[in-house]
């Protein structure tokens, strides 16, 4: 029988780290988590740890996190939303904004609608309700079953009239 590879390894960590974040066992995903990177760093691990911090309460945390893991792989999308996120979170708005355009041209990143939807969130809080609506517009382009997004969509156009 082959001995298990590290990515295997660091993967089947992985995936206890999601099923427990998932479960809402927190403590337990950061520590799978942890372990998975202890293996072998991804940029995954670091972007999934730094989502269950953010669900603790833990905005500075889980940003350093989202900074490690592009230190792993620059291309990889998430962690640029989520670092905008948590800004919003943080009240810090503006310095949310580079965040999302860097997540909107990553070259590895599957749910683009999420940086435009994002963004249109900082804009509502500027009160640029028209480049609020734009962006929600992108979002609803890139995914137009994006249920949240066509609500506020509406929301948005109510408020112009």
């Amino acid at each position: 029988m082959d001995e298990e590879s590290t990515a295997e390894q660091a993967q089947r960590y992985f995936q206890k780290g999601y099923e427990a974040q998932t479960n809402g066992d927190l403590d337990a995903a950061i520590e799978y988590y942890s372990r998975s990177i202890e293996i072998m760093p991804t940029a995954e691990a670091h972007t999934f740890r730094g989502w269950a911090w953010s669900f603790k309460g833990e905005y500075e945390t889980a940003i350093v996190e989202c900074k490690r893991a592009i230190e792993v792989d620059p291309t990889f999308g998430n962690p640029y939303n989520d670092i905008g996120a948590y800004l919003i979170e943080l009240g810090r708005h503006e310095e949310a904004i580079p965040w999302f355009g860097k997540a909107m041209t990553a070259k590895r990143y599957e749910p683009r609608h999420y940086p435009h939807f994002n963004l249109s969130r900082v804009y509502v809080k500027q009160g640029k309700i028209q480049e609020a609506i734009g962006e929600i517009k992108a979002a609803l382009t890139l995914e137009p079953g994006y249920v949240l997004a066509r609500k506020e969509l509406h929301r948005l156009l109510g408020m112009l009239n």
